[in-house]
């Protein structure tokens, strides 16, 4: 078999020009235990900041709920000839990890494919038997607006935001998540790599360490570091050395000032604080800034209601000086251990 990356398929970076952004539409009270509720107003102006420079495709569970979340969106004065409801029913909202991996072609410009890598909710933490069809789903409805439309499907388990690509040859990870035994325990790391090369379409593979306090997905990439260009890396430091994600953060920031890219350079590095703690019914959740997500013409970024979401404005409006930086309380959000990152999934334009 001929693999995509053979065939000139490769995942472009997120900055690249999206036609639209899948969410799935949050209904899963565990996710949010006790206080669902709450994160709705932040959710819904997520969804109506995006409808404004793209389409966005919601995957609700049925009608009843998508006449729901149309009158929600309607009150809220959302661009609603840019949102589309498809009835696909999910575990969760994580859209980022159990929607499709999207990819361009280098020698076919008018080709496009999608990547459905197996779910299994983090490590069998929680039930995945429909999130794990959404790819598929979403497949069927393109290849009938595009019959080109590609489906490859390696058999191995991954999730969007365990990687972060710069779409000319690098790709970003973490050794605590990709190499945890609950994901493809029969996998060492040189054939992992060789799975990430095949099915993205890179070169270079940029390895971490370890994930912050509090996420459950065993250390997502991006909550830490992201690429905001094709040779710069934003990455998460704890300035308190008494916190408990100052080492990890700053074993990471090591590895990246030591790292390099496929062309042969070194990557600009740039820091981005950690916001204040922010805990709920004794938990610390993993709350950062790097979980912030690009959309066509704004950078959206979750909030936490501490004096360092200014500083990360700032820096963010340094880095994107040709997209509005819009941030969007995310305190209640986290406590469903995810932000705007994890919840969407771009889909590039032809």
């Amino acid at each position: 078999m001929i693999s995509p990356k053979e065939l000139g398929f490769y995942m472009p970076a997120e900055w690249a020009e999206h036609k639209a952004t899948w969410l799935s539409y949050p209904h899963n009270e565990d996710s949010w235990p006790g206080k669902i509720e709450t994160i709705f107003p932040s959710y819904h102006l997520f969804i109506k900041t995006l409808s404004e420079d793209e389409e966005v495709h919601i995957n609700v569970d049925d009608q009843r709920m998508q006449d729901h979340v149309q009158a929600a969106l309607e009150q809220m004065n959302a661009n609603m000839a840019n949102i589309f409801f498809h009835q696909f029913p999910t575990n969760d909202a994580w859209c980022r990890d159990h929607g499709p991996a999207f990819l361009l072609n280098r020698q076919d410009p008018t080709k496009r494919a999608i990547v459905n890598w197996n779910h299994n909710a983090w490590g069998g933490k929680y039930p995945y038997q429909l999130d794990t069809q959404i790819p598929v789903h979403i497949f069927n409805y393109l290849k009938n607006h595009e019959a080109s439309l590609q489906l490859f499907e390696p058999g191995i388990v991954m999730e969007g935001g365990s990687i972060d690509v710069n779409g000319v040859g690098d790709l970003l990870t973490t050794t605590s998540c990709l190499l945890n035994e609950n994901r493809n325990p029969h996998l060492n790391q040189g054939q992992i790599e060789d799975y990430l090369r095949v099915y993205y379409g890179v070169d270079n593979i940029i390895w971490l360490g370890e994930g912050i306090d509090g996420d459950d997905t065993d250390g997502h990439v991006d909550d830490l570091s992201r690429f905001i260009s094709e040779d710069t890396i934003i990455t998460a430091v704890e300035e308190n050395a008494w916190d408990e994600n100052y080492q990890a953060l700053q074993d990471n920031l090591k590895a990246l000032n030591q790292c390099r890219l496929a062309n042969g350079k070194q990557p600009t590095v740039v820091e981005l604080p950690m916001p204040d703690m922010v805990t709920y019914d004794n938990q610390r959740l993993p709350a950062s800034y790097a979980n912030f997500y690009i959309a066509n013409k704004k950078v959206i970024f979750p909030t936490y209601r501490c004096v360092t979401d200014n500083e990360a404005a700032y820096i963010l409006e340094e880095c994107f000086p040709n997209h509005e930086i819009v941030g969007i309380d995310s305190t209640d959000i986290v406590w469903g251990l995810g932000s705007f990152h994890c919840l969407s999934q771009q889909e590039p334009k032809l």
